[in-house]
């Protein structure tokens, strides 16, 4: 996984890096603690920029948690919870689960939307009960943006600065990074049938 990870970015440098930050906000099928890290080595090793590793990574996070603003906006509470009811499975979403960040929304507001972009599956979502209860779009957005630069520049430069620790453990990267998307989908499948409801 992590030739094929360094394989994709290589290719199609921050356009690559763009793309995958977007997949990890939508539904993260491989988690932006893979994807910066790899894009700053390559980034330390000049295959990449620095400042467009960073630029594509908050651009893509940004791109993704708009589209989970614009579904929070355009569905509201009600329909959510009929759809979540109704499909929340594939996405291992309950409605107690909408019902709980809303809740954390109204308490921290552009709080939960700054830090949230820093928390792992919950950056996914934080976005849709900032889009349920109105948030100002371009107010959304700020917080979006300062905070996934946070988190971007920070993994990105954890892969910068390590570069020389890449050049010893890549033989080990494969594995624990095979290990840790099979742990993932452990978590997913797990939850999908934790929130599935019994015959």
């Amino acid at each position: 996984m992590f030739d094929l990870i360094i394989s994709w970015l290589i290719t199609y440098g921050g356009w690559g890096v763009a793309f995958l930050m977007f997949l990890e906000n939508v539904f993260p099928p491989i988690p932006s603690e893979l994807v910066m890290p790899f894009a700053g080595y390559l980034a330390a090793d000049g295959t990449l920029s620095f400042s467009v590793v960073v630029l594509a990574g908050t651009t893509g996070s940004v791109a993704g948690a708009y589209l989970w603003y614009l579904v929070g906006v355009l569905l509201g509470e009600q329909r959510l919870h009929r759809l979540i009811e109704k499909y929340g499975k594939w996405l291992t979403l309950t409605t107690s689960d909408l019902d709980r960040a809303l809740l954390w929304f109204q308490r921290h507001g552009e709080a939960a939307v700054f830090f949230g972009r820093m928390i792992p599956w919950i950056r996914t979502f934080i976005s849709i009960p900032a889009g349920v209860t109105g948030m100002p779009v371009w107010l959304f957005i700020c917080y979006t943006t300062f905070g996934s630069i946070i988190w971007t520049m920070a993994l990105a430069a954890a892969g910068f600065f390590l570069k020389a620790q890449f050049d010893r453990v890549e033989a080990w990267l494969n594995p624990v990074t095979n290990v840790l998307l099979i742990g993932l989908a452990v978590v997913y499948f797990w939850r999908f049938f934790k929130t599935t409801p019994a015959e």
